[in-house]
């Protein structure tokens, strides 16, 4: 498992888009891997809300909605576009200091439910590789600012 104290510790304290986004992000990944070994345990749920709430992540979120988006997401990774769910959920926090966050998540929902599938250890690999190599988010420029601030953005 990653060592906490090494980890870059984040605590998103403002209410915003960006506070959900990261709780996605989270959420995404606990799902994954729960789903890998096709049979959600409600342990591994509830560890991926014990770990946010354990690191104070995403606080003015609260458990039950928290509960939503794992089921909700565990469900659309039952989808043939799952691959699309999972990077279009990691993209919007890919900026910020979450790997670490998201690779323990990750082991610690495979170990949850004390049997580790083949599948949730492949589950967690891909995780790795797309924190490594996921496209970061690029700021978005008002259209009013015109090409030559967006050309300079650019540079």
């Amino acid at each position: 498992m990653s060592d906490t104290k090494t980890s870059n510790p984040i605590e998103i304290t403002e209410p915003s888009s960006l506070n959900e986004q990261a709780a996605a992000a989270l959420v995404i990944v606990g799902a994954l891997v729960a789903v890998a070994d096709r049979r959600v345990s409600p342990v591994e749920r509830d560890e991926v809300i014990r770990f946010i709430r354990d690191r104070k992540l995403a606080p003015h979120i609260a458990d039950e909605r928290l509960c939503a988006m794992f089921d909700e997401l565990a469900e659309r990774l039952d989808e043939p576009d799952f691959a699309n769910v999972v990077i279009d959920t990691l993209r919007p926090v890919s900026n910020l200091p979450l790997s670490s966050h998201l690779v323990e998540l990750s082991e610690r929902v495979a170990a949850a439910d004390e049997d580790v599938h083949p599948h949730e250890v492949q589950a967690i690999k891909l995780l790795r590789l797309l924190t490594l190599v996921l496209p970061r988010a690029k700021p978005v420029l008002e259209s009013a600012a015109g090409p030559k601030l967006q050309a300079a953005a650019k540079e």
